[in-house]
């Protein structure tokens, strides 16, 4: 039996996880993020690979740095055939990755070189991209760089998210995953290196990038919407206060009204962006307030603004 030591932390891990186990492989151990506190009460949570291990019965490891951990010693001494690891969130020192038999493989959520980084699927929809899709790849130091081992294409619809996305890749990256590791296991795969000259990178979203301004046009501020729901969400400041937009559409019509603008309040709650675009809003969620249909904003705070009226800051 062809033993590994799985590496991964949010949910798009778990499907991976499971599919290795419900296909005999022999999980030596889990590796994931340590627990952290969540939400306003600041729960300790557990991730939800460590769950899914949990579950499961198999040995969790959760060092707040792997380099030079006790429990990198630990899990190098079980020399294992594979590793695998699907959104770990940390890097890999090289002895490590050497330690293993057959291979150190990773489940990226991009078609590499595009979008090497820790938010891949975010910036196919901050991009506007129309595809994005899963690499099985070969792990070394530099971060997403070892050759490739298969690729499949995802479309991404008009109605996608982050949330979406992360799920239909999760199982995108399970079973591309399990067609690909026996040509891994007995040597028979060809590897493709990654063409330097394509590379791009998606470094992990700042507290800045959450913010929608006026400047954007109205497909721009759509698509950062889509890129950060179900977390952490972007915003914009209204009256002074953050205010949450987790669902909009961009609007057929255009507008001479400036950027920031209501357009409209009435059955809907339209703002004008860059270059006369125009955003409806569609699931909002005012300062303390929980998140909610436009229909019932317009029927409570919405009211009170007037169309015409400059109601964004700047």
């Amino acid at each position: 039996m062809t033993s590994i030591i799985f590496m991964g932390t949010p949910e798009f891990s778990v499907p991976v996880l499971e599919g290795l186990i419900n296909h005999g492989y022999e999980i030596k151990a889990v590796v994931t993020q340590p627990d952290k506190k969540v939400g306003r009460k600041q729960k300790i949570t557990k991730s939800p690979a460590k769950i899914a291990a949990e579950k499961h019965d198999l040995p969790v490891f959760q060092p707040i740095k792997l380099s030079g951990s006790e429990e990198m010693k630990q899990l190098i001494d079980m020399h294992a055939d594979l590793i695998v690891t699907a959104a770990y969130g940390q890097f890999l020192p090289t002895k490590f990755l050497n330690s293993v038999k057959i291979a150190a493989v990773n489940v990226h959520g991009s078609l590499l070189p595009k979008y090497r980084g820790g938010a891949p699927i975010q910036y196919s929809l901050i991009n506007g991209d129309q595809e994005t899709g899963i690499t099985i790849m070969e792990m070394v130091k530099k971060m997403d760089a070892g050759d490739i081992y298969a690729q499949e294409a995802l479309k991404i619809e008009p109605e996608d998210n982050a949330g979406t996305l992360f799920e239909k890749l999760s199982y995108l990256g399970r079973d591309l995953l399990l067609k690909t590791l026996p040509s891994i296991i007995d040597g028979s795969i060809k590897k493709t290196p990654q063409d330097p000259e394509q590379v791009v990178f998606s470094p992990n979203i700042t507290k800045e990038q959450e913010k929608i301004t006026v400047k954007m046009t109205a497909r721009e501020a759509n698509n950062m919407i889509r890129a950060l729901n179900p977390d952490p969400g972007a915003y914009m400041m209204i009256e002074g206060k953050r205010f949450k937009v987790w669902q909009a559409e961009v609007a057929q019509e255009t507008t001479e009204l400036n950027p920031g603008c209501l357009i409209a309040n009435k059955g809907r709650f339209a703002i004008a962006f860059a270059n006369k675009s125009v955003l409806n809003l569609l699931v909002v969620q005012p300062s303390d307030k929980k998140r909610m249909e436009i229909k019932s904003f317009l029927n409570g705070q919405g009211s009170k603004f007037k169309p015409g009226e400059e109601i964004v800051d700047q």
